[in-house]
């Protein structure tokens, strides 16, 4: 047999499901929108995600991964201060979303980052563009140098803040791309994308408290981000995203014609993936490891462990259909070189496979010597494999 199946594990998952509502998509009130499972990136619904969308400020989500970014890489610090524009400034006195900095202020890229995200400050996403890269066209191109970067191939930024601009466009799908992005590669920093308030101590006057534009960070269900938007041609949009036990769901949405329904169909979307889908961890690249049998090494066992991190989504009606088998040829003859392949992961569901992961050797295994070589070889054929 050319492939000898030596053993199969079924993991068998439980769930005690009092109540498991009929698996059915939910109806949102949007113009397009797109929700997936942070760890294993599967799509658990989507509503024309790839439409054209004007991202309006949601689009300073990758002004902050930009700076951020600079951060990481020792280019930029939160303690550099930068000199504000009048250009900048003037977006304070327009009547956009505003931190309300003042010409010539000394501004740190920590605060103007806190009224990007917290306060949605137009103006100091200015302040940060220029001060990054000298003008906002120059930052813009970082932007869309990012941007490819990460995937986003529907995606193209004109401006730091996203205001009115008809060539400043996205898609949904390009949106929750670019936030995984920046949950998975900056956490620390995300965090500033939680906090509810930011007060300004502006110049010439009494400091001025904001509140988060984000309305699910207030109902305490575990949303810890990220941006709402809204421009009078695309009306509401939000990119939100939900934590709870481990498991990460974002959901991005575009179209909404209120403020209360973008807050509350992105609530129940959110809440319709954690009631009908499950996520199971399959394996974690150098941490989870699987023990295989040997033939004549120095040891029975040989440890074997994935070079990825592997999640699984599923339908909880399908729970009790998904199967996990290791699959390889065995047992495995020594001598066997760390980070050789010897075998693999199978997971199916019903008689469909849904992804197969090749094991590698986490350790060297050694060959016995020749004399105990024979001695075994001796007693499998006397005795058989006792």
């Amino acid at each position: 047999m050319y492939l000898l199946i030596n053993k199969i594990i079924f993991l068998i998952i439980f769930l005690l499901i009092s109540s498991l509502s009929v698996f059915a998509s939910p109806n949102i009130q949007a113009r397009t929108a797109i929700l997936i499972d942070y760890h294993s990136d599967e799509i658990l619904f989507e509503l024309d995600p790839d439409s054209q969308i004007y991202p309006a400020s949601m689009t300073k989500i990758m002004t902050s991964i930009v700076a951020f970014d600079l951060i990481k890489n020792n280019k930029l610090s939160l303690d550099d201060k930068f000199t504000i524009s009048e250009n900048a400034w003037r977006l304070s006195q327009a009547g956009y979303s505003s931190m309300f900095i003042m010409i010539n202020d000394q501004v740190t890229v920590e605060d103007l980052l806190k009224g990007i995200i917290i306060a949605s400050g137009n103006d100091a996403c200015v302040a940060l563009a220029e001060g990054i890269a000298g003008s906002e066209s120059n930052f813009s191109d970082m932007m869309n140098e990012k941007a490819g970067e990460i995937g986003m191939t529907s995606t193209n930024f004109t401006n730091s803040s996203g205001i009115n601009d008809p060539d400043n466009i996205s898609t949904v799908r390009d949106i929750a791309l670019m936030s995984k992005y920046l949950i998975k590669n900056y956490p620390i920093y995300y965090e500033l994308f939680a906090e509810k308030t930011f007060t300004w101590d502006r110049t010439g006057g009494e400091p001025i408290k904001q509140g988060n534009r984000n309305p699910l960070l207030y109902k305490n269900v575990g949303v810890d981000g990220v941006k709402t938007g809204y421009l009078a041609v695309e009306k509401y949009s939000l990119a939100s995203s939900m934590l709870k036990n481990d498991r990460r769901i974002i959901a991005v949405a575009s179209g909404f014609t209120t403020k209360k329904l973008r807050s509350s169909e992105s609530l129940k979307l959110l809440n319709w993936g954690f009631r009908n889908t499950n996520t199971f961890e399959i394996s974690k690249k150098d941490e989870t490891f699987f023990e295989l049998d040997t033939w004549l090494g120095t040891k029975n066992k040989i440890k074997a462990t994935t070079k990825e991190d592997y999640y699984v989504t599923i339908n909880k009606k399908d729970i009790g259909h998904l199967k996990i088998s290791l699959e390889y040829l065995g047992p495995i003859p020594a001598p066997v070189q760390k980070g050789a392949q010897i075998a693999s992961i199978v997971v199916s569901k019903k008689d469909e496979i849904i992804k197969t992961l090749p094991l590698y050797a986490s350790e060297d295994l050694k060959k016995v010597n020749i004399f105990k070589s024979l001695l075994t070889s001796l007693n499998y054929l006397i005795w058989g494999d006792v």
